[in-house]
């Protein structure tokens, strides 16, 4: 398998969405969430979606919207026009919602825990066991582990400013990390109070 996860920046990148049922609306969204300028290529499109800020241009124009964009998503049930439209795209970035493994990217599964955001991918096998995994993952991770992620940030901003060694800072992220004061701070869901134990912790150390 050749697939390798990566995240792209979207700010003012353009997007093409072909067709807009259920798989299109998502792409679309996630896509707009982004940052991204999407066009819809098809007669209807929710009008959720263009209240975030997509256009609904016919179908007609599609040469025109394919050559505008930076990325290619087909959604339609017609699976003749799907191909159609990654031909038009050519070595653009395609996502091929109807056939997955014909086209070059992958829009996987995803979720945010917090500012965690983790995503699934099955190869196709089973867009059924995507969503169990995703279950599963949601009941794993916990409120405190959301909010160690915030700590580490915390530390790691003070920890540059002072500690020149990567490996020193990192030896101190783990004892923060490791801190059992620390954890029932978490436990408590008191962040604040963890901050300021941990500016504590690090107050002996003299800025760079």
């Amino acid at each position: 398998m050749g697939w390798t996860p990566l995240f792209l920046e979207m700010h003012h990148k353009n997007v093409l969405v072909v067709g807009a049922g259920e798989v299109g609306e998502r792409r679309a969204r996630r896509f707009l969430e982004a940052g991204a300028s999407v066009v819809v290529l098809g007669s209807i499109a929710p009008r959720e979606i263009l209240e975030l800020g997509a256009s609904l241009e016919p179908m007609e124009d599609a040469a025109k919207w394919v050559e505008w964009a930076d990325l290619v998503v087909t959604a339609t049930p017609d699976t003749d026009l799907n191909q159609m439209i990654a031909d038009l795209a050519g070595i653009k970035l395609v996502n091929r919602a109807d056939a997955p493994q014909n086209g070059n990217f992958i829009v996987p599964s995803s979720f945010f825990i917090g500012d965690v955001q983790i995503c699934i991918f099955t190869g196709g096998k089973s867009p059924l066991m995507s969503k169990e995994l995703r279950k599963k993952i949601q009941k794993v991770i916990k409120t405190e582990d959301v909010l160690q992620l915030e700590l580490q940030d915390f530390a790691r901003n003070i920890l540059k400013k002072r500690v020149d060694d990567q490996k020193a800072r990192k030896k101190y992220l783990y004892q923060i990390l490791n801190d059992e004061k620390v954890k029932k701070f978490l436990e408590d869901e008191d962040l604040q109070g963890a901050q300021v134990y941990v500016e504590c912790l690090l107050s002996g150390l003299k800025e760079n």
